[in-house]
């Protein structure tokens, strides 16, 4: 893998930004049950050099490259996240799930999935490929820390790992894989064959039954999201907007890429900004679309809390 050789294309791709809404959904589940890694960070195009080559300039990354639909991949993502729990925040693990970011995945050289590789410096050291245990992780772990010690990159009191089954208990649970929901087993049947309507009408029906079902809600602004954007060319969609600042029908097309690419903060600013340039039903025709966006993710997200601050701002 070469990092020096990364970079990123501007192309939507729905399979990859329908995988990146999968984890995302995975890690808010994961987030709101408790059993989530606090010391793991989903990586892409967009965050890889902060959270993974910057980040290793003050502490070692373990770099795993998984893909969402494998077996093998979900075993090491779970013995790493139980023995980064137990190493107590010492390392970070940064996930690259090769269906969501499939560009990262090709600038990064990977031969194959599961792979982990330790950062450090900015340098990248391979590691085991293809299956491994948390045993074998933990032999690995524990070479490679030793090695960066003796060689004064890493300070001798720096330990790398915890006590044997440390993590296990919330580590266990973090890696089991609910039960899926045949709502969510018809509708992801539903947007594979990109039929949006019909995914959209699982979800409408679910809230139908159940107006508190949270999850519903949030997985019905997230299929609403995919099938607006699945027919945009993101490079035009950009240019139509920039060439317009005005045209809010520009503007909601490309907030809506950036929502969906993951950019959720450059969505909302995108069109509160239009909110405050524009007036009459151009400046409420922006706001109700920004409203939808806030859907997409949880109510208690502070990127959404700080928008609605900044959307009265705006408005007032």
């Amino acid at each position: 893998m070469q990092p020096s050789d990364y970079s990123m294309h501007s192309a939507v791709d729905l399979g990859a930004r329908k995988a990146a809404l999968e984890r995302e959904a995975k890690r808010q589940a994961q987030e709101s049950s408790g059993t989530a890694n606090p010391y793991a960070i989903d990586v892409n195009e967009e965050n890889f050099q902060n959270e993974v080559l910057e980040r290793s300039l003050s502490a070692p990354v373990v770099l795993a490259i998984l893909q969402a639909s494998s077996e093998q991949s979900a075993q090491v993502e779970a013995a790493l996240d139980r023995l980064a729990i137990g190493a107590g925040g010492q390392w970070a693990v940064a996930k690259v799930d090769v269906q969501a970011s499939p560009q990262l995945a090709q600038a990064l050289r990977v031969p194959g999935v599961p792979m982990v590789a330790m950062v450090i410096g900015g340098q990248v050291v391979p590691g085991p490929a293809g299956p491994a245990t948390e045993d074998q992780l933990r032999e690995w772990l524990s070479q490679i820390f030793e090695g960066l010690k003796q060689q004064g990159v890493l300070p001798a009191e720096f330990t790398g790992l915890g006590e044997p089954g440390a993590g296990e208990a919330q580590g266990a649970e973090a890696g089991q894989q609910a039960a899926q929901d045949p709502a969510d087993v018809e509708a992801q049947e539903a947007m594979q064959r990109g039929d949006f309507a019909a995914a959209e009408a699982v979800y409408t029906k679910a809230l139908e039954a159940d107006p508190s079902d949270e999850q519903a809600k949030l997985k019905l602004a997230q299929v609403r999201l995919v099938g607006r954007v699945h027919a945009l060319e993101a490079n035009a969609a950009r240019k139509a907007a920039a060439d317009a600042p005005d045209d809010v029908a520009a503007q909601i097309d490309v907030a809506d890429i950036d929502m969906y690419g993951g950019k959720f903060e450059d969505a909302f600013d995108r069109l509160i900004g239009t909110v405050r340039r524009t007036s009459g039903d151009d400046r409420d025709r922006a706001r109700k679309h920004l409203l939808t966006l806030f859907e997409v993710l949880p109510g208690g997200d502070p990127r959404v809390a700080k928008a609605r601050r900044d959307l009265t701002a705006a408005l007032f």
